[in-house]
């Protein structure tokens, strides 16, 4: 895995994964017993026509013309599920930003790094890591940025 090639501390929590959720964020952190703010979700967009990887809290959505301007685009849209699962190389409900198939620009909501811990996707449905914010900023290489609506 991705975290612990780089030494990063993080532990694996897996939960009962409801493809049927409204909102499989929000199930998550139901399902995990946790503030949805610290349950951060993995979303692939488009900026100027390439893809880009968005980590947001669970409980909000992503500002398109916010994400934009974090990377300096012009122009950003959600990617389609199909385009999302062949370009992460994982399957939606399962999108981690972490060990992706191929390295995208990343954006991660900047008031996510004020808790000490936050859970971000793992690679697979009903999986989660548990690992502070400033480390998954810093193994990504991404920008910190307010991107949330």
């Amino acid at each position: 895995m991705a975290l612990a090639k780089a030494g990063v501390a993080f532990t694996v929590h897996t939960y009962a994964y409801d493809p049927d959720a409204d909102s499989i964020g929000l199930q998550a952190a139901e399902a995990l017993n946790e503030d949805p703010a610290r349950v951060l979700k993995t979303l692939m967009a488009k900026l100027d026509g390439k893809p880009v990887c968005a980590i947001v809290p669970s409980d909000h959505e992503v500002a398109m013309k916010r994400l934009a301007a974090a990377l300096g685009g012009k122009h950003a849209e959600m990617m389609k599920p199909a385009e999302a699962e062949r370009i992460s190389g994982y399957k939606v409900g399962g999108i981690s930003p972490f060990g992706q198939a191929r390295k995208v620009p990343t954006v991660i909501e900047a008031a996510a790094l004020a808790h000490d811990r936050v859970y971000i996707n793992g690679g697979q449905r009903g999986l989660q890591v548990r690992l502070a914010p400033g480390d998954a900023r810093d193994v990504l290489g991404a920008v910190a940025a307010a991107i949330i609506a």
